[in-house]
């Protein structure tokens, strides 16, 4: 029996609509509510972890093995979802920050779907692209979740590549098209990430030279600086009602983390990440770096948070008498990247790719040598 399977380069990802946040939104807030009925599967016995890292050593050891450095790594993130998606993925990537001397993105991604009853490749796709929109259509849906009614101004901290992608997410789903404030350690970042976005969302971009005219008076702030310089949030700017969307580094203080509700984006992925350091605890500040959930793992660790009170919002959707109960309620919405993310909204482009017919049809075999 021949095996085929759809190989989709960039551009023909282009034309599936990869791009499509309206979309892709829709295809992440399915995924969040198949996640909250259960039907899903990540790697390890505890069925959520985030992926199987390479971590190379800080000194050499053997051989050509290249030895640590910013971002340099190798991750496979493999998933199962249900539901309308039913299928299995796994998105393969290897991270140098030396990439760019050579004129590469920072990351190399490759997405792969399989079929589930068979395990037979179904496409293998570039996914670069669809990791960027999948992780901006995340604080995009939990924004539609989580927000106030008459939510208007946004804040946009970090003027980098996922921040575009974050708020062209949000921007789907703010409640009232107002104002989005941008701020970055460098202003004419900030001034330009303003004038290169400002065509493709309906919020009014305003640069601000500091973090607390950002915050200060915003009802949805998303948060995604670099891990290696993550923002100070002072209890005072925060407006009753806000939402914080961390996809990237933010500090916030111990009586914040008591006083508001916490909501991750699959609490028992991040206490996964608990588990595997339960005995010593302190690295979670370096395995972690970055995450947004890596100061907060920290204290639950310790006895000085509760894990028991910690939210997913899969389960806020299935059951949404366990999310926002006043319009004064701030929410903590903390993140850290699921394979069931690429899964979906890769399933979904894959689906628009084969009605335009695009992509190329690769063969396995015409017929296994050993069966």
């Amino acid at each position: 029996m021949s095996l085929d399977f759809l190989y989709l380069d960039e551009p023909s990802m282009l034309k599936a609509g990869v791009l499509d946040m309206k979309r892709c939104v829709q295809s992440i807030d399915d995924m969040f509510r198949t996640m909250g009925e259960g039907d899903y599967l990540m790697g390890s016995p505890s069925e959520n972890h985030h992926g199987m890292m390479l971590w190379f050593p800080v000194e050499h050891r053997a051989g050509k093995m290249p030895v640590a450095g910013p971002d340099r790594r190798f991750m496979a993130m493999p998933a199962y979802l249900g539901g309308r998606f039913y299928v299995c993925g796994n998105k393969w990537y290897g991270s140098n920050v030396a990439n760019k001397e050579k004129g590469l993105p920072r990351s190399v991604l490759t997405m792969m779907l399989n079929d589930v009853d068979t395990g037979a490749p179904i496409a293998l796709m570039s996914a670069n692209l669809l990791s960027s929109m999948r992780t901006g259509a995340v604080p995009g849906v939990a924004t539609k979740y989580l927000q106030r009614k008459g939510a208007s101004v946004a804040a946009i901290i970090g003027a980098g590549v996922v921040s575009r992608s974050c708020l062209l997410g949000l921007s789907e789903t703010i409640d009232v098209k107002g104002e989005a404030k941008v701020y970055d350690l460098f202003f004419d970042k900030a001034q330009k990430f303003c004038e290169e976005m400002q065509s493709q969302t309906p919020l009014k971009l305003r640069p601000v030279e500091t973090l607390e005219e950002a915050v200060c008076g915003s009802d949805v702030i998303s948060v995604a600086a670099s891990g290696l310089a993550p923002v100070d949030i002072k209890d005072e700017w925060i407006k009753p009602g806000s939402v914080f969307l961390a996809t990237g580094a933010a500090n916030f203080s111990d009586e914040a983390y008591d006083k508001y509700n916490v909501v991750f984006d699959n609490w028992k992925m991040h206490k996964d990440w608990l588990d595997e350091l339960r005995d010593e605890p302190e690295r979670l500040l370096g395995v972690n770096a970055g995450h947004p959930s890596a100061t907060l793992l920290l204290k639950v660790a310790y006895g000085k948070a509760d894990g028991n009170k910690m939210m997913s919002l899969g389960d806020i959707i299935a059951d949404p008498s366990k999310g926002r109960k006043s319009d004064d309620d701030v929410f903590l919405f903390l993140t850290g990247g699921m394979g069931t993310e690429d899964v979906a909204w890769g399933y979904d482009v894959y689906c628009e790719a084969v009605k335009q017919g695009l992509g190329q049809k690769l063969s396995l075999w015409d017929k296994p040598h050993w069966a």
